[in-house]
């Protein structure tokens, strides 16, 4: 089976972090240039692999070096192209990840643990393995950035795929929605207020860890994991009111006063900063909102719809006036689909409330209001949403699908010049394989040379 040599496999890159063994007798299995490939190295990978429940197709022994083959190829080819990478960038992947294994295994301490080295020496390692992954990608896009397609080739290359070729179309909707969070009640405000100056309180006089406070209480339920701690971020990486607040602190020792962000309200403890990274804690309360406010929310949204429907108002005129939904009232409320970068949705690719709800509707129809959890806010809000236009599953065809068709082929294109380039890089390229390696049924087959 083909591989996908686009953008390697993600666990291939962490080649010197996780499974090292020191049972294993070492030795030098392949030379690549002037990198040499460890059997360490590939015994780590499979480990790895296996962990992750990722499938390797074919022999691991054969698989996994010529992995690590080809990677050693684009990093050979970068440095010659002077490919660089943001360190910025990199340095916050690492924390990121760092981050989650402190979520996942509880604390840095049972993290450290668990890998058998210390945070510096898994920062470094985890540095290593980002800088090299971008690089790759980098190099990659560097050679096939400049592949596109006219419409006549794409319309040669749909006449010479065969019926069987030509690929399925799931069915798709697009799109337009109205919404808004119902008013918080003063009284749910002062009471959420209330609680953080408590819980204020109780840090700054010591009778509690604000850590332990963030735990227990928190709303932002993945950093509540880790104590409220959020981990090295840049400026840009957080909202506004957060950042403004956060990086004027200077004394780990005093609690923030209360923030409000679109998430909620905020209370804040300093940790660390470094440079133009900081680190923090923070507890998350949100505000709850009655069930009046959602019915009066609901109404409103109720007689809006009648007003479209009784074409007093159009519904792109409803969204400029009343949506306060940031990603789409700019837009005419068309949703837009992250994962394809279009407006078109599978229904498995819409939140939950939404598909639910336009899954029987006509193209044109304007639903009733319902509740749904914002994407990105992740706040109760009231919606309505209106179809505007359905494609039935379908095989796909130049006056309907172009652009997925466009993307296809040049994604073939793509593929197969990085499929060549590797074969030619072969024959540039000082290669020796250990004869114990040898047999193997190669994707490349120029690995051997006679």
């Amino acid at each position: 089976m083909k591989k996908n040599i686009l953008f390697l496999s993600f666990f291939l890159f962490f080649s010197t972090t996780i499974f090292a063994q020191t049972n294993i007798i070492d030795e030098v299995i392949w030379i690549v240039g002037d990198e040499a490939i460890l059997r360490s190295e590939v015994e780590e990978q499979k480990l790895r692999a296996q962990y992750e429940g990722a499938p390797i197709q074919g022999d691991p022994y054969c698989v996994i070096p010529e992995q690590i083959a080809i990677q050693k190829l684009f990093l050979h080819q970068a440095i010659l192209d002077s490919i660089v990478v943001n360190e910025s960038n990199v340095k916050n992947q690492v924390e990121n990840r760092l981050n989650y294994f402190i979520s996942q295994i509880g604390s840095k301490e049972k993290m450290e643990e668990y890998f058998g080295k210390n945070t510096i020496a898994l920062r470094e390692d985890l540095r290593t393995m980002f800088r090299d992954q971008m690089i790759i990608q980098q190099m990659q896009q560097k050679l096939i950035g400049n592949i596109k397609s006219t419409p006549a080739e794409v319309r040669r290359f749909y006449n010479q795929l065969s019926q069987d070729s030509i690929p399925t179309v799931p069915a798709q909707v697009e799109l337009q929605v109205i919404s808004f969070e119902p008013p918080v009640s003063i009284e749910e405000t002062n009471r959420i207020k209330e609680r953080l100056r408590d819980f204020t309180e109780r840090a700054n006089s010591g009778s509690s860890d604000f850590s332990l406070l963030a735990r227990l209480y928190s709303e932002d339920t993945e950093s509540a994991k880790r104590g409220g701690e959020l981990g090295f971020m840049g400026r840009g990486q957080l909202v506004p009111e957060f950042a403004s607040v956060a990086f004027n602190m200077t004394d780990p020792k005093k609690i923030s006063r209360i923030v409000q962000t679109e998430f909620g309200y905020h209370i804040i403890q300093l940790i660390e900063k470094r440079g133009d990274r900081i680190n923090c804690r923070h507890i998350l309360l949100k505000p709850r909102i009655s069930l009046t406010d959602k019915n009066s929310g609901i109404q409103k949204l109720d007689s809006i719809g009648g007003l479209i429907r009784n074409n007093k108002m159009t519904f792109e005129q409803a969204v400029i006036y009343f949506s306060q939904d940031k990603n789409t009232a700019m837009n005419a409320g068309l949703m837009l689909n992250e994962k394809s970068g279009t407006s078109k949705f599978e229904y498995q690719d819409l939140p939950q409330e939404v598909a639910k709800v336009v899954y029987g509707m006509s193209v044109g129809e304007i639903s009733k209001p319902f509740t749904m959890i914002s994407p990105t806010t992740n706040k109760e809000v009231v919606a309505v949403v209106k179809v505007k236009s359905k494609t039935e599953n379908h095989k796909a065809n130049m006056t309907d699908d172009y652009q997925m068709l466009k993307n296809f082929y040049e994604g073939k294109e793509k593929e197969k010049f990085l499929h060549n380039w590797i074969l030619r890089k072969q024959k540039e390229t000082y290669i020796s394989i250990d004869p114990a390696w040898q047999n193997c049924k190669f994707e490349y087959p120029g690995w051997i040379k006679n």
